[in-house]
């Protein structure tokens, strides 16, 4: 078998174990204990990484190498670790690398496109004040404690930055999840409404604190000028390409709607978020923010609710392999030398959007059961936050100690908000006081 060949099939066995993986784990967590599926996903690829099981060496495989019948793989997704991008830090096979990518391409483009602009409109302002702060005190922990313990060189170190970035991220997935499992559902409360909002911004504005901090890692300057350059640009053409997608999303629903051969528009579509992603990365952007704008610019077209199903049967088959592969880079052996500092950014990354998320809420409006609601749905990092680690290590920011140390705080954070924001919604009082925003004023 010629060498393309061997790398196909170990591709393709590669992606069955994935999802095979995935969904087992998937089921388990969510039927059984409760919690997000997404978690089960990046604890398989931790289970069948290259630190784990996927190590060792397949018997069958390999016995059956010498009489020609199979390629020989030896161990499944064992790679030798690339030291510039950090030692221990696995360099995956670039086709599975490449594919995982594609699937958080989809998972952005479909936050996008089931984002309601109308909705989130009409709670902006608080909306936008529990954003800020849940940006603002996260990250200001995420920049400052590694500093203080010796992990990076300085408020100007990149590493510092990008931890800060990591910390902004909120999961709007996740939360949707739980506020519609509610019964009654609470995703149109007042809470739910600015919970929405406030992460599509958080996630908007961690994003672009990332691409800002990538821009300085590539360029190595530190200046007010280079600074303000990279943040022009990026923000620039967020705003650009988002401005000019809302304005051509009725031309572009019109004309893909016209297409009569079977998935023309799902196709099509899933090709304008692989443009725009891919423009963004030019621009010097993480393709994520692309994806997303493209999204964010036909959800309020016809073609968004027509793709939805089938973008879906996508989006179940590609974004498990992201999540699994962002736990395949995860090496638990670190976890040792770094609890300490894992423990105490992880309770920094509770206390930054509690109280950075649920204090504003309180001077918009909301009353202290509200204002913690609020706060606590703000909390999972989630896909975001797995998206910007992931990044951080394509791009050589984060070694494996501080990789590991940002899916720890992942983890936990994702993992203790449902059971608490399902218990503070228990109760049907309010979380509003009378001169907030209601839901009959949203609904009227």
């Amino acid at each position: 078998m010629d060498h393309s060949a061997e790398e196909v099939t170990r591709l393709v066995i590669q992606i069955a174990v994935i999802l095979a993986a995935a969904k087992i784990t998937g089921e388990v967590f969510e039927r059984f204990l409760r919690m997000p599926a997404v978690l089960g996903e990046l604890g398989a690829g931790i289970v069948i990484g290259p630190f784990a099981f996927g190590a060792v060496d397949l018997p069958l495989v390999g016995h059956l190498a010498g009489a020609g019948d199979f390629p020989y793989m030896g161990a499944l997704f064992e790679r030798v670790p690339d030291a510039e991008r950090g030692e221990g830090i696995p360099d995956l096979y670039p086709s599975l690398w490449a594919i995982s990518q594609i699937g958080a391409i989809v998972l952005l483009f479909m936050a996008g496109l089931e984002t309601n602009l109308r909705q989130f409109l009409r709670y902006a302002k608080p909306a936008s004040l529990v954003a800020l702060g849940g940006v603002a005190l996260p990250f200001a922990f995420g920049v400052g404690l590694p500093v203080a313990m010796g992990y990076a060189d300085g408020f100007g170190d990149v590493k510092a930055l990008f931890i800060g970035a990591a910390l902004t991220a909120t999961s709007i997935g996740i939360t949707v999840r739980v506020l519609n499992d509610l019964k009654p559902a609470r995703l149109d409360s007042p809470e739910g409404v600015t919970i929405l909002g406030a992460a599509v911004l958080d996630d908007v504005i961690g994003i672009l604190i990332l691409t800002i901090v990538v821009g300085l890692a590539e360029t190595g300057e530190m200046s007010a000028g280079s600074i303000g350059l990279v943040a022009g640009k990026a923000v620039g053409f967020w705003l650009g390409l988002t401005a000019i997608g809302i304005l051509l999303s009725g031309h572009i629903s019109r004309f893909f709607e016209k297409f009569q051969v079977s998935g023309a528009a799902v196709a099509l579509s899933l090709a304008l978020a692989l443009l725009a992603a891919g423009l963004a990365e030019e621009f010097g952007l993480a393709m994520i923010i692309g994806a997303f704008s493209i999204g964010l610019a036909l959800s309020g077209t016809r073609l968004a609710h027509q793709i939805d199903a089938p973008l879906r049967a996508v989006h179940d088959a590609l974004v498990p392999i992201f999540f699994v592969v962002m736990g395949m880079l995860v090496d638990v052996r670190v976890f040792g030398g770094v609890i300490v500092f894992g423990a105490l950014l992880t309770l920094l990354a509770i206390i930054g959007k509690v109280a950075g998320s649920g204090l504003p809420a309180l001077l918009a409006g909301f009353n202290l059961r509200g204002g913690l609601r609020v706060g606590i749905g703000m909390l999972p990092r989630g896909e975001v936050a797995l998206i910007m680690a992931g990044i951080g290590v394509s791009r050589g920011i984060l070694d494996a100690d501080l990789y590991g140390v940002v899916i720890l705080m992942t983890i936990i954070t994702t993992a203790m908000a449902p059971p608490i924001l399902q218990l503070l919604f228990r109760s049907d009082e309010p979380g509003v006081r009378a001169s907030a925003p209601s839901r009959s004023e949203d609904d009227g």
